[in-house]
């Protein structure tokens, strides 16, 4: 079983930054791909981007370009870097294993 423990979400305001960690509970050489995820209040859950054992990353269209993602093996942490930050990305950010294990998410308000 993998745990997973996100962090660094708040409050900002537009045009802002924030950076998520996610940290698991196992090394990530042994995990084939990370996800993030968010849900806005009332929505449903979306695919925000991954990073793949290979390297490879993909993001939504409505991020690219303003989100990254990327990981530290030695730490065991998947980051999610948000920039230029609109109120349309107010939601909950949880990140997934590639075998399924859900952390408890983050929440972030953008908002004046």
């Amino acid at each position: 079983q993998v745990q997973l423990v996100e962090s660094g979400g708040g409050l900002v305001q537009p045009g802002g930054s924030l950076r998520l960690s996610c940290a698991a509970s196992t090394s990530l050489d042994s995990i084939r791909g990370m996800y993030w995820y968010r849900q806005a209040p009332g929505k449903e859950r979306e695919l925000v981007g991954s990073i793949m054992s290979s390297g490879r990353i993909n993001y939504v269209d409505s991020v690219k370009g303003r989100f990254t993602i990327s990981r530290d093996n030695a730490k065991n942490t998947v980051f999610l870097q948000m920039n230029t930050l609109k109120p349309e990305d107010t939601a909950v950010y949880y990140c997934k294993t590639f075998g399924g294990y859900w952390g408890k998410g983050v929440s972030v308000t953008v908002s004046s």
